[in-house]
């Protein structure tokens, strides 16, 4: 940008569960680097989504939904979330319009009227928080979308009277809408600097940790109940050695092969059948879904075997956490 100094930093996007973080990176950066999934706490550790304008450069970590942890794995993500807080330039705040004014498909506080701004329990705890670090924040009313604006004013009104926030904007990351707002005001508020990545850098999470997650996405959306809380992914064979792509190949187009095995750890044998279905069908779904998304990252085309091991209680206890990769 000439006659003008770069800016560049780092952007932590935390909130509640299901206030559409995840989806509000994946907008950012144009790909998708987070799974995304109507099911809380879908988050499980912080992930990088680099953007570039020719204004600067941000690094957007989004994180786990922050909420009063019980368990081993609620703890250690409460902990990535609030770590990830802490190390930041700048932290986005976001909150649900509808759940703020008590208008959302989960039921509003007892004596408080439908549309009527209030603090919920957990945004409260959040905001506490965010007293504690002291850091430059953004309110970021999502789901703007779901309401009617009239009601936007006082929910600003409100939450201004307990943050002094630097920016607050409304967006809907669904569609879009002020998005490209909330980019260029994160920008203007990150110290002049020279980007920190390279340009054609999206994120640092390597490609078996995506295949991992977009398993797991489908198992979110495959399986119900208590499955999807009880449920990670390891990948224990990814194979590349066939996966040579022509130079003229175009960009849209599948061109070699790869190999993958991947383990589907769930607490309990019950789980395992769940997961597994009548005559291996469930299973079956699980992985051609999960194979769509993961041919689409690797531009390959992609073997994919799957199978369903049993780790008893494995989000309560340390040991089988950091061997699941929970560290």
């Amino acid at each position: 940008m000439a006659g003008a100094q770069r800016r560049s930093g780092f952007a932590a996007l935390i909130g509640r569960p299901n206030v559409g973080k995840s989806t509000l990176l994946n907008r950012l950066t144009g790909e998708k680097l987070a799974i995304v999934s109507p099911k809380p706490q879908t988050t499980r550790n912080r992930i990088l989504g680099v953007v570039t304008r020719q204004q600067g450069q941000v690094a957007f970590l989004d994180t786990p939904g922050i909420h009063r942890a019980r368990g081993q794995l609620n703890r250690y993500m409460l902990e990535v979330a609030l770590q990830a807080a802490a190390e930041v330039d700048l932290l986005v705040f976001m909150i649900e319009a509808a759940d703020a004014l008590g208008t959302s498909e989960r039921k509003a506080p007892r004596g408080r009227p439908p549309g009527r701004p209030a603090v919920t329990l957990g945004n409260r705890f959040i905001l506490e928080r965010l007293h504690q670090l002291g850091k430059p924040t953004f309110l970021v009313i999502n789901k703007i979308d779901q309401i009617e604006r009239r009601l936007l004013l006082p929910l600003i009104e409100l939450y201004r009277s307990e943050f002094p926030f630097a920016e607050v904007v409304p967006i809907s990351a669904r569609s879009g809408e002020g998005v490209e707002e909330l980019l260029g005001s994160v920008l203007q508020h990150l110290p002049e600097a020279e980007p920190m990545f390279a340009e054609d850098m999206l994120t640092d999470q390597a490609e078996r940790q995506l295949v991992a997650e977009y398993v797991r996405e489908q198992v979110l959306a495959h399986c119900r109940e208590e499955i999807p809380y009880s449920a990670a992914v390891v990948v224990d064979v990814f194979d590349e050695s066939e996966r040579a792509r022509p130079p003229d190949t175009p960009p849209d187009r599948l061109s070699g092969l790869v190999r993958i095995e991947a383990s589907i750890f769930v607490e309990r044998e019950s789980q395992k059948a769940i997961v597994i279905g009548k005559k291996g069908q469930m299973l079956k779904r699980i992985g051609t879904d999960a194979r769509k998304s993961i041919e689409r990252l690797l531009g390959a085309h992609v073997y994919l075997s799957l199978r369903v091991r049993v780790e008893p209680g494995w989000s309560e206890r340390p040991e089988a956490l950091r061997k699941l990769g929970y560290r």
